[in-house]
């Protein structure tokens, strides 16, 4: 393959690129120029099956070829590569137009970055073009494992929070690119991190509610048909909910017991100044500042702060006040027991209409089953399980992982097993993991 070849596709790709900041990805001018790349890369297929373009110490190469000349598309690609996080692309046989079009889409997409915009052109099924991320030398499935993207929102929210002590703008990137894994996570598998969600770290109780708010956030989101646009401002808006808190005395916060009538007003405080916060930082949408200002509403808008009672709250906001609510309710605090997700349904039941959204509720519990995910049961043989899954693949099934045999011995690895239909009935009774003195996330890939 010739260098004019090789040049002619960087040229196309950059004009492609550049063309997105005049006319949207389904423009009829983006999708010539995919249709015009598609043909010069089926020549090259002819040569070689998998075609690479990249970075090598910051020098652009295609294949064997390195672009040294100071020309603007090449520049053009080599500042791409670099502000996604990037360290190349890699086209393969079979590439068709339409995933060279939905490649420019995701491209366009300025928040995500890195293992973010990986994983997004893998969950839209853009099976011949795959990229390759600066920190990429781990295996797919390992980068995408719904614990490691946990952990790695836990980090950013550390961050995020750590700059406001500071005095900082904190950076919304990495919040941006995390969310969108946390999404993909969510639309792959919707069980997966609502599970995971169930970790409680008592000693850093902020961190850990912020990331488990977005998660089940991102559960009540899916369940009501949120499109993915949504989904990851809503994901954003539940991250950054609690964020006004952080202005407010350490010793109020963590006050073990109940607060003065004075301490509260405080409280009270803490949507307003995390909506000034949010609105500081970069590329943070309207509707994050709604779910940030109006998470203490309530459904019936009789919660706080008073002043923007009136006002027209995005329905992402009602559907974060249901996340965090669940969460407070599975948490252990110095003044309340945590409850089970059983249990804890069935008293957000007892807030549909006034506290919480109906309608939203609803959905969400209908998408979590008789027992949700992370419920520890005992079946009708004695045996006792946590539940990995409820409906998984569209199927009527319940996946257990069998931790206690029917003798009431523990087990030393747990029993995966499916209860397909009816067979659910067999779960005769919800069991408290505090009591049997069981991490049920434990039992979490």
């Amino acid at each position: 393959m010739s260098p004019d070849q090789l040049k002619k596709i960087i040229y196309g790709i950059s004009g492609a690129y550049k063309g997105l900041r005049l006319y949207p990805a389904a423009h009829p001018a983006i999708k010539k120029q995919a249709e015009n790349l598609m043909q010069d890369f089926q020549v090259l297929f002819r040569e070689k099956k998998q075609l690479k373009i990249g970075l090598l110490e910051g020098t652009l190469f295609f294949e064997k070829h390195l672009f040294v000349a100071n020309e603007p598309a090449v520049e053009e690609i080599t500042a791409l590569l670099t502000e996604r996080e990037l360290e190349g692309f890699e086209f393969q046989s079979g590439l068709t137009a339409d995933e060279i079009q939905l490649f420019f889409q995701l491209l366009s997409e300025k928040h995500l970055a890195g293992q973010g915009l990986v994983q997004a052109i893998a969950t839209r099924r853009v099976r011949h073009i795959r990229l390759i991320a600066d920190r990429e030398e781990e295996d797919e499935e390992e980068i995408q494992a719904p614990r490691k993207i946990y952990q790695r929102a836990l980090q950013v929210v550390s961050q995020i929070f750590s700059d406001v002590r500071l005095g900082k703008i904190p950076s919304s990137k990495e919040a941006h690119s995390v969310v969108n894994s946390m999404v993909q996570s969510t639309l792959a598998d919707p069980h997966a991190l609502m599970a995971l969600s169930m970790l409680k770290d008592y000693d850093n109780y902020t961190f850990t509610h912020s990331v488990n708010v977005s998660v089940i956030a991102l559960a009540v989101g899916q369940a009501c048909g949120l499109p993915e646009d949504k989904l990851r401002t809503l994901g954003l808006g539940a991250l950054l909910h609690d964020i006004g808190k952080l202005i407010i005395d350490k010793e109020i916060i963590n006050k073990p017991g109940r607060l003065t009538t004075e301490e509260y007003e405080e409280i009270k405080k803490h949507p307003a100044s995390g909506t000034e916060i949010a609105g500081e930082m970069e590329d943070i949408p309207g509707e994050v500042l709604d779910i940030v200002l109006g998470h203490h509403l309530r459904y019936d808008r009789s919660g706080y702060p008073v002043d923007a009672r009136g006002k027209i709250i995005s329905i992402l906001s009602d559907m974060t006040t249901i996340a965090d609510t669940y969460d407070a309710m599975t948490t252990l605090r110095s003044y309340q027991r945590p409850m089970t997700p059983r249990v804890a349904v069935e008293t957000l039941r007892k807030l549909s209409g006034s506290a919480l959204h109906p309608e939203l509720l609803e959905k969400l519990i209908t998408s979590l089953g008789p027992y949700p995910v992370g419920s520890l049961v005992r079946l009708d043989s004695n045996e006792i399980g946590v539940v990995a899954r409820v409906g998984n693949l569209g199927r009527d099934v319940v996946e257990l992982k069998i931790i206690f045999s029917s003798s009431g011995e523990k087990l030393d690895e747990p029993i995966p097993v499916e209860l397909v239909g009816s067979e659910s009935e067999r779960i005769v009774a919800e069991v408290d993991p505090f009591v049997k003195g069981i991490e049920v996330t434990d039992y979490f890939e």
